[in-house]
């Protein structure tokens, strides 16, 4: 699957918004990549997972033995990507403000996990995931995500895989340009605006 074919399995779930969105980050931005929409379609989910599976080098792809992927964005991909590779899948969430694992969920000392997201940005959740599992002793080998939003500005400290690379300038709230000042912001994602 190419990126063009990623981009529209997103425009055709109405999933590519068009706008005034204040992100995860904090930064604000005229396009938002709604990934719940494009991973409803349990089909559609599968397709962007095996995709992504397969973009990870297979000698990498062998040695991953868990998949970890932070609530709430991530655990449908992440789901996904265990059923693709054929491992497990887990998630950790924020009840506190940090990510943990919880419900039971554990990573055996050394553990080999891929960490999956369903859209980087910064890559601020996906260091802070990462950080919770080494520190449940997990060894996270690589990272991946259906979109790249920081036009490989993003460093995760690991190799990196993803399908798309969506460039699309954003900003702090305070150096908005004039059109998306003149639009209301929303916050579609999961985390409450800050």
């Amino acid at each position: 699957m190419n990126e063009e074919e990623v981009l529209a399995e997103f425009r055709a779930a109405g999933a590519l918004l068009e706008g005034h969105f204040i992100l995860s980050s904090g930064l604000h931005s005229s396009r938002y990549l709604q990934c719940a929409r494009v991973l409803m379609d349990p089909m559609r989910a599968s397709r962007l997972a095996t995709a992504l599976a397969a973009s990870i080098p297979r000698d990498l792809r062998s040695q991953i033995e868990l998949v970890v992927s932070p609530a709430m964005g991530g655990v449908i991909i992440g789901h996904e990507m265990g059923r693709a590779l054929g491992v497990e899948a887990i998630f950790v969430e924020r009840p506190t403000g940090r990510f943990e694992l919880r419900r039971g969920f554990e990573v055996r000392p050394g553990q080999k996990v891929l960490l999956v997201e369903d859209v980087v940005t910064t890559g601020l959740s996906s260091r802070e995931a990462i950080e919770a599992v080494e520190a449940a002793g997990g060894e996270v080998v690589a990272a991946a995500a259906l979109v790249d939003r920081s036009a490989g500005a993003a460093d995760l400290g690991r190799p990196f895989f993803t399908l798309a690379t969506v460039t699309v300038p954003t900003y702090p709230a305070d150096a908005l340009p004039p059109e998306l000042a003149d639009i209301p912001a929303v916050k579609p994602g999961s985390r409450k605006a800050a």
